[in-house]
């Protein structure tokens, strides 16, 4: 099967679980979790799930396992703590719940991300994973990076992802 035709079959219209990991921002504060939504809904997908969550192992572990649990979310996205900051801890939690990972995202978030801020772009922890036959995707926080996110790698390949995620289950 084709690439165009493994897109053309997959699912165009989404749901999904959006989790800001903050331990600074509240809902009159996030910038992240909002542009997620708006930029989702832009593109005929639903937010099932929006939460902000301390960045915290426990918290993190626990929001995202409730999302993946639920029958109404297909893909979850996590903006914020992917820095290298030491509160950052989005990153080694996601990893420890990866059944698999796709490594190939946090690659191409980084690339694309370099031609537009240059060597600041390797201070970017993003990365996805598989867990229990559904798709995680850690993002920034920021809505530039957020933006670049959405346009080159979320939404051109939803569909394709959650297709090919729940063949594993």
């Amino acid at each position: 099967m084709s690439l165009e035709s493994h897109r053309s079959s997959a699912p165009k219209a989404l749901r999904f679980a959006v989790l800001t990991v903050s331990d600074t921002r509240d809902a009159a504060t996030d910038r992240g979790g909002p542009f997620l939504v708006d930029g989702l809904a832009a593109a005929g997908h639903t937010t099932t799930v929006r939460a902000i969550v301390k960045d915290d192992a426990a918290e993190i572990t626990a929001a995202v396992r409730a999302a993946l649990a639920r029958d109404d979310v297909d893909l979850v996205l996590t903006t914020g703590g992917t820095g290298i900051a030491p509160r950052d801890v989005t990153v080694p939690t996601l990893e420890r719940l990866f059944d698999a990972e796709i490594p190939g995202f946090g690659e191409l978030f980084r690339m694309l991300s370099y031609q537009e801020i240059g060597s600041a772009a390797m201070l970017s922890r993003a990365c996805a994973g598989l867990v229990a036959g559904k798709v995680v995707l850690a993002l920034p926080g920021s809505p530039k990076a957020l933006r670049l996110a959405l346009e080159k790698l979320v939404l051109p390949e939803a569909g394709h992802l959650a297709a090919e995620a729940a063949k594993r289950t």
